[in-house]
């Protein structure tokens, strides 16, 4: 937001702008008009100003001050708020007498959506398009209101406010903060007279084809994601085979020369940084929502949320590319995760039986195109994306359960396994053949752990993977804390395109020289000995003939390929002090990585991170208390180790347990994993949420989580609820529908009888008997279809449109609905009349005034609603309940206290 202030000279103050957006599923507008030589103030949302003492547990509602002290005068605050989430303008007043007020004192100090205190200022205005219903408000005008209603009130200077009062009015951080602009998807259907027509035609031929696409779709979801699945795979082992082939010729050329290495050195920055680069360049001009691994944003759809350009063709591409890129320039990041978010945009596209980039309708799966199943196909896709990755279909299932979909039924479940099985089934067959090997069937995922032979564990040992969970936890709660400040960096100085490009290849540099420095500066050399099958080469680097360096036996491979040999190799395969300086050094590169505006996925980098301190606790074991360990190998240490990192890192229980069971094909490591995953979140929790969740609180996206915030059952939907509500009657005329969606950027407005525009009751503010909801998507087809009727007397129109439109033609419209703009009306077609009725929702799910928080949460959460309407004893709308309404009430823990936390709604 741009605020530039400049100082009155003239005695009539100039006319200063503050910029209100209204929610845009609802909200309330206040707008006073001010002119040099007075008010005239239109007040749809009354301005209260209360003389209480201001208390932090008072509604924000009402406007709190001081009473008059004539001896000790102390600074109080005078808050104006038009809308409970809008925009707060707080002014810092002191007692003074009424001949010293000074209403155009320069000093007014003032908060724009939550803006630290600045000056008055001429205009504060926005990037974004004025259709979005904007109100602008005088700030000259608030001035001189608030100086007639406090006449013993003077502005006096920010400095001069108590340390308290600038802590209250400092602007909340982004961790307190929902974005406007994220939606909710439409899961509730729309039983209107055309829905019931249709339904009354419906045939049981139609019915069962109906549910024989459902299978097809998904049979054809796990064959798409099997198939993104082989060409990242393949691309990727092509790029890092020629890319370490080419570095390792390199220093085998400096047998005696050890200048010589500066040459392989560059070449390797180079390299990481032309790819890191071609893949941050891909996701920052083509689709940014393909950066990072997707799956926060995933969860989020699966929870009713729209975020724009998640789903489409775009972000697969640069989702694709993005991360061959990413992996095979060197950063510390895997392939695993982007799977999940690219099964889930195969998914959304198949469902479709179109493509709206090459404007080609297949004319197949019409009866599909809805929010409902499109969310389930994507949960399905989602668990194919994780059956491809790690070859583990119920692990699969299981994550679209756990951390993905909202909504879930028994069929849904079996629907989901045939994709996952299918895409497990796909990419086996795939991979083996390019393998050479298509008969022998051993390539079940993108990544394997390996058979796990002769290692066993012993009771004793139990405890030591319990601490070992707890250490897990530690470390991944001080990743995510790590990460969330990074966030908060980046979000306040890397905001161009140029910075974020530069960033990533500063990363993709300095990971290719830190690795480089510790291969050559801690030169541990071992013999080349057999090491066992999973081993894939090894390189000398400044070691004697007959050794290989340990640390370039890591870095010079995929982190999968590093992975499997750490998990499998020998106790003395590696030494203490390689081990101990590529921990710290992986995990502080993956913290820097995780964030960049590339395609990335951390569950690789996690869990070697994991095995690599893993191994060095069974190091200890080994060395000091044989007896407890009696195995040569270390493997169990390795994926115990890994198993903590990656659950103290994205605090997953019941699905990772099954993923890393399937990955190592041995049900014998069950009960370990499962108990460390549980200490691992159980400790992690103690500190901070998980990544993803993390990652979502600092996107500002509205999640509802399982359960209602405690401490919330006082809280009624009078309290939450947005007024005044923007309604039409049954019918409208098309000038005022027009202008109420120019005005107000809502998805959906109720539809109510015996009201009159501009005439509320002002003592108990309705809006007239609910009759229903119309959804603005609706409103603006049938304006572009013209299903309206002319008045009678008006002039000479086409005749309505209205018994044309059918159900299909609202499906044809979805997912991408048009705008105002695209609607062309005429003079004489603006006054005709509009009757909503037979496409409205005649029954929609409302509320009266007392209901509280917590049974409001479970009919979003349970029936995935975007609007409720809140009615009083006589079905009159006083208001409107959006999902933001309900996600903003926060349970936050402070040591042994809890509180419920209010969030904040950042207009953009």
């Amino acid at each position: 937001m741009r605020m530039d202030g400049d100082k009155e000279e003239n005695v009539t103050p100039k006319t200063t702008l503050i910029k209100h957006r209204p929610n845009q599923e609802g909200s309330t507008i206040m707008q006073i008009d001010s002119a040099e030589e007075g008010i005239t103030a239109q007040e749809t949302s009354p301005i209260k100003f209360s003389h209480k003492q201001e208390d932090e547990e008072q509604d924000e509602k009402l406007l709190g001050c001081e009473q008059e002290n004539k001896e000790t005068p102390k600074s109080t605050f005078v808050k104006y708020r038009p809308n409970i989430d809008g925009p707060t303008i707080t002014f810092v007043v002191t007692p003074v007498d009424e001949d010293q007020i000074d209403t155009t004192n320069e000093d007014v100090q003032s908060r724009v959506d939550g803006d630290v205190h600045l000056k008055v200022p001429e205009r504060v205005a926005s990037d974004s398009d004025s259709t979005y219903g904007d109100t602008f408000t005088s700030q000259t005008s608030i001035t001189r209101l608030l100086a007639q209603k406090f006449k013993e009130y003077k502005a006096v200077r920010f400095s001069e406010a108590s340390r308290e009062q600038r802590k209250r009015s400092l602007e909340p951080g982004p961790r307190r903060r929902l974005i406007s602009k994220y939606e909710s998807q439409d899961y509730d259907p729309c039983e209107n007279a055309l829905f019931l027509k249709e339904h009354e035609k419906e045939k049981a031929l139609k019915i069962q084809r109906k549910w024989l696409a459902r299978w097809v779709v998904m049979m054809l979801i796990g064959v798409g994601t099997a198939a993104v699945a082989t060409v990242i795979e393949v691309s990727i082992e092509l790029c890092a085979k020629y890319k370490f082939y080419t570095l390792t010729e390199l220093t085998k050329m400096c047998k005696e020369d050890e200048l010589c290495l500066i040459i392989p050195l560059v070449v390797w920055m180079l390299i990481n940084s032309v790819l890191v680069c071609l893949g941050c360049l891909l996701v920052t001009k083509l689709e940014p929502q393909a950066a990072g691994s997707g799956i926060p944003q995933i969860k989020c759809y699966l929870n009713g949320v729209k975020i724009p350009g998640l789903l489409t063709l775009k972000a697969l591409l640069a989702k694709v590319f993005g991360v061959i890129l990413s992996v095979s320039g060197g950063l510390v990041c895997g392939k695993e995760g982007p799977m999940i978010h690219s099964g889930a945009i195969v998914a959304a596209g198949v469902s479709q039986g179109r493509s709206r980039v090459f404007n080609k309708d297949f004319r197949i799966f019409e009866y599909l195109r809805s929010d409902t199943e499109r969310r389930d196909f994507v949960s399905g896709g989602a668990a194919a994306g994780v059956a491809a990755a790690f070859g583990a279909p119920v692990g699969g299932v299981l994550f679209s359960l756990e951390e993905g979909a909202s909504f879930w039924n028994q069929l849904l479940t079996w629907r989901i396994v045939f994709a996952s099985m299918t895409a497990t089934f796909v990419v086996n067959v795939v991979l083996s053949a390019v393998h050479g090997h298509p008969a022998d069937m051993s390539n079940p995922g993108l990544i394997s752990f390996g058979k796990f032979t002769d290692i066993r564990y012993r009771v004793i040992e139990i405890p030591i993977f319990l601490l070992m969970g707890a250490l897990g936890g530690l470390l991944g709660a001080g990743f995510c804390s790590i990460n969330a400040k990074l966030i908060l960096f980046r979000k306040k100085n890397i905001r161009t395109t140029t910075a974020k490009v530069l960033e990533a290849v500063i990363v993709a540099a300095l990971s290719a020289v830190s690795s480089f420095v510790c291969m050559y500066v801690i030169s541990d050399c071992a013999k080349n000995e057999v090491q066992g099958e999973h081993r894939s080469g090894r390189l000398k680097f400044t070691c004697p003939d007959g050794e290989h360096n340990m640390l370039a036996s890591i870095f010079f491979k995929t982190p999968e390929e590093a992975l499997v040999d750490m998990l499998h190799d020998k106790t003395d395969a590696y030494s203490v002090r390689s081990l101990i300086v590529f921990v710290p050094l992986y995990l502080l590169l993956m913290c820097w990585t995780c964030g960049l505006s590339v395609s990335t996925g951390f569950f690789i980098p996690s869990l070697l991170i994991g095995a690599a301190w893993g191994r060095l606790v069974g190091v200890f074991i080994h060395r000091y208390v044989p007896w407890v360990h009696t195995d040569q190998s270390l493997g169990i240490y390795a994926l115990v180790g890994a198993a903590s990192q990656l659950g103290g890192t994205v605090r997953m229980t019941i699905s990772l347990t099954v993923m890393l069971i399937e990955c190592t094909g041995d049900v014998t490591f069950g009960l370990p994993v499962v108990m460390v995953l549980i200490v691992a979140k159980w400790v992690g929790d103690l500190f901070n949420g998980g990544l993803y969740e993390l990652q979502i609180q600092m996107m500002g996206i509205p999640l509802l989580p399982w359960e209602p915030p405690e401490m919330s059952y006082d809280i009624t939907a009078q309290n939450v609820m947005n007024k005044p509500v923007a309604v039409f009657r049954t019918t409208e005329t098309v000038d005022r529908i027009v202008q109420v969606m120019e005005s107000f950027p809502h998805s959906g407005f109720p539809v109510v009888e015996h009201y009159q525009p501009g005439n509320i009751d002002s003592s108990t503010e309705t809006f007239g008997r609910c009759k229903g909801l119309i959804l603005k998507s609706q409103l603006l087809l049938l304006l572009k279809r013209k299903c309206f009727k002319p008045r009678c007397g008006s002039a000479n129109l086409n005749n309505s449109n209205s018994d044309s439109i059918r159900l299909e033609d609202f499906r044809d419209a979805y997912p991408k609905h048009m705008g105002l703009l695209e609607v062309d009306l005429t003079e004489d077609e603006r006054k005709c009349i509009l009757d909503v009725r037979p496409y409205m929702n005649p029954s929609p799910y409302t509320v009266t005034q007392n209901t509280s928080l917590p049974r409001m949460f479970r009919l979003f959460r349970g029936l995935g609603l975007r609007h409720l309407i809140v009615v009083n004893d006589r079905n009159e709308v006083v208001g409107m309940v959006t999902r933001k309404d309900l996600a903003k009430y926060k349970l936050k823990s402070r040591g042994v206290n809890v509180e419920l936390q209010k969030m904040h709604i950042h207009w953009e």
